[in-house]
């Protein structure tokens, strides 16, 4: 499948395509090795990478940057992508474990606190029977260690999975994508954030109507607003700003 277009927003470049054609895109992976990785872009994770070089040539060195906000659908839309519509994290790791399991895809799950890991491989193999969950990795809250690196290499490459769902927050999920999908033995790495909490039962979702409507931002507040307050209080402001800016013309964001 070529690769689909991508649109600019504050300098990350944004892939123009649906849900589908992303599930079918990673669903083809069974079987290859070293695609890269495909990173999945907020309106707040955009605008964290304009102040952060390293962060937004992560995203833009991945082989897709999914809109994953409600707000990057709709910027793809008046760039005249009328097809695109949100590839939000958790929908496309549950369209992937579902439409894989008829070709044998094989998943390991890296990311989450302890103990998430093993509860979302028992949550999704009971949902989607069939389904092959062939490792799972719950890393400490820092940096691996160059030998805890090594053990989680061996472990990819004993365990052959065509798809390494990474759930860390972000950025430090496409810092780590960035830096090593060449270096494990797997067909792709997709960095999915909160999914794993969501997926597991760990953390309760927004509604649909919620999600559909650009409000998960608003759910999410209420439910962890000390943790996140200051994202949205500062962050939303900002990106409209910005993303008004480079709509009228008045600043242009090249994709460095």
């Amino acid at each position: 499948m070529n690769s689909p277009a991508r649109f600019n927003v504050l300098g990350t470049g944004v892939s123009a395509l649906s849900l589908e054609q992303a599930t079918d895109f990673v669903v083809a992976a069974r079987g290859q090795k070293h695609l890269g990785y495909i990173s999945h872009a907020t309106a707040y994770g955009v605008n964290a990478a304009r102040s952060d070089s390293g962060f937004r040539s992560a995203l833009n060195g991945s082989v897709r940057t999914h809109p994953d906000g409600m707000p990057l659908v709709w910027l793809g839309r008046w760039h005249g992508h009328s097809a695109t519509t949100r590839v939000y994290g958790p929908d496309l790791m549950a369209a992937v474990c579902d439409g894989g399991r008829s070709m044998g895809l094989r998943h390991f799950f890296f990311g989450g606190v302890p103990g998430v890991a093993g509860l979302l491989k028992t949550k999704l193999t009971e949902r989607y029977p069939g389904l092959e969950v062939v490792g799972t990795y719950s890393p400490p809250f820092r940096e691996l260690t160059p030998g805890e690196f090594a053990r989680l290499q061996s472990q990819i490459t004993a365990t052959q999975p065509d798809i390494v769902w990474v759930g860390l927050s972000s950025p430090k999920q496409e810092f780590f994508m960035a830096q090593h999908a060449g270096q494990l033995d797997a067909g792709l790495l997709i960095g999915v954030g909160a999914a794993f909490d969501f997926h597991s039962g760990r953390v309760n979702q927004a509604p649909r109507w919620m999600q559909h409507n650009g409000l998960e931002w608003f759910f999410r507040l209420c439910t962890e607003p000390r943790r996140l307050w200051k994202r949205y209080a500062v962050g939303v402001p900002l990106f409209i700003l910005r993303a008004a800016a480079q709509l009228t013309g008045l600043k242009k964001y090249p994709m460095d």
